[in-house]
């Protein structure tokens, strides 16, 4: 059941084997949630972001703060340089919405494979944890 202009349902797929979630919070509100990320680790090589959503006071033109999701999406682009392996290191791969597919290749440097697969390489990934984490 989705709460309070959430999109997803959390709370059930915290229940996903395997699956690491990152949520950022204001340290002055650590109760609030910013937002929320799904990663999981596919064949035990590529990490693979299933979810991301910033919270529904977050979101659109008036949301309350701007770079919840570009946070969140560098800090999955770090997690693939420390969970990635062989070929994969660094590698963030990812399934888009149709509507969100230029945003992610404008805005964060992400490549559109096929369909509405989509990844982030080792240098456009560097590029976000620059802007977003430093």
């Amino acid at each position: 059941m989705k709460k309070d202009g959430w999109q997803f349902t959390w709370k059930r797929l915290g229940k996903t084997e395997g699956a690491e979630f990152c949520k950022i919070v204001r340290v002055s509100e650590p109760g609030e949630i910013e937002g929320v990320l799904m990663l999981t680790l596919l064949n035990g090589e590529m990490l693979y972001m299933n979810n991301i959503e910033v919270a529904p006071h977050n979101f659109g033109e008036h949301g309350r703060y701007d770079r919840v999701a570009g946070c969140l999406i560098a800090f999955a682009c770090y997690k693939s340089f420390e969970e990635g392996t062989g070929h994969y290191i660094g590698y963030l791969t990812f399934d888009s919405r149709t509507k969100l597919i230029d945003l992610y290749q404008n805005k964060y440097g992400a490549t559109h494979a096929m369909g509405q697969q989509m990844f982030i390489n080792p240098d456009a990934g560097r590029k976000l944890m620059d802007t977003y984490l430093n």
